[in-house]
């Protein structure tokens, strides 16, 4: 190992347990007892065309999702866009027990065997075929109201829509979030918008922000469900509460699809 990955790994440890430290201070829900709560990293591979796409696919399914399942982590998904025709990135979402299962992932994979060796072709392309331009990755911390990440049920593939709410600054966050454990989540459930996932960002791009994850067994019926949500009365009832009201600054979304190696479809 490198000194400069040594030091990168320090400085990542060390911004991981500030803001996990911050989140915990600052989180709306926390004095009683509950289900421990997990951490996804979301990580978008940036792809330039097919072809990489391909290499970087091979990659999870052949080399990188078999080595998490024998470290213990378990449904991990892979996506891509479905209205991204230019957009070739691949979006992966891990779910770990702790934030010392994921600090541990990189020095378990170094001293995986199985790894390197499923991974030899692809570590060895050179830097003028690299498969991928970068990684982005962000870390965040499942909500209360859903503690952990719920596969879909019934046979896949399903849609997924992932959305992002920015706020213009940390109390109006925490507010949001608070929303949805107080009542938000429910009321998605209730009308079979399919929660996948709720995290809040710990570390990451455009923070504060909050994302998550719903699934649908179709883009007709994810639209249905969206309408019975909007028209749901505990939801007309929350939207006008005060304590809410400007949290959200911005929202961006996403529809994907599962590749078929994916543990979430």
């Amino acid at each position: 190992m490198t000194q400069n990955t040594t030091d990168r790994r320090q400085f990542l440890a060390g911004s991981v347990g500030a803001a996990v430290a911050l989140g915990l201070g600052q989180t709306a829900h926390s004095a009683a007892p509950q289900q421990k709560q997990e951490f996804f990293e979301l990580r978008t591979y940036r792809i330039a065309d097919a072809a990489k796409q391909k290499l970087v696919s091979d990659y999870l399914a052949n080399a990188l999702l078999p080595a998490l399942k024998r470290q213990g982590i378990d449904r991990v998904g892979v996506f891509k866009e479905m209205d991204g025709k230019d957009d070739h990135s691949l979006y992966v979402l891990i779910p770990f027990k702790s934030l010392d299962q994921f600090s541990a992932v990189n020095d378990v994979l170094e001293k995986d065997a199985a790894y390197h060796k499923a991974a030899e072709t692809f570590f060895a392309l050179p830097n003028k075929s690299a498969a991928y331009s970068r990684i982005e990755s962000r870390l965040m911390k499942a909500f209360s109201g859903m503690p952990v990440l719920e596969v879909p049920e019934g046979e896949g593939p399903h849609l997924f829509e992932l959305r992002t709410y920015e706020s213009s600054n940390a109390n109006l966050a925490r507010l949001k979030v608070d929303m949805f454990n107080s009542g938000e989540i429910d009321i998605m459930k209730n009308v079979k918008l399919s929660p996948v996932f709720f995290g809040e960002m710990l570390i990451g791009d455009d923070v504060p922000n909050l994302t998550y994850m719903l699934s649908g067994p179709n883009r007709k019926a994810h639209d249905e469900h969206w309408k019975g949500f909007i028209n749901h009365p505990e939801w007309d009832r929350m939207k006008k509460m005060d304590k809410y009201k400007g949290t959200v600054s911005k929202i961006t979304k996403w529809y994907l699809e599962p590749l078929s190696f994916s543990e979430i479809q």
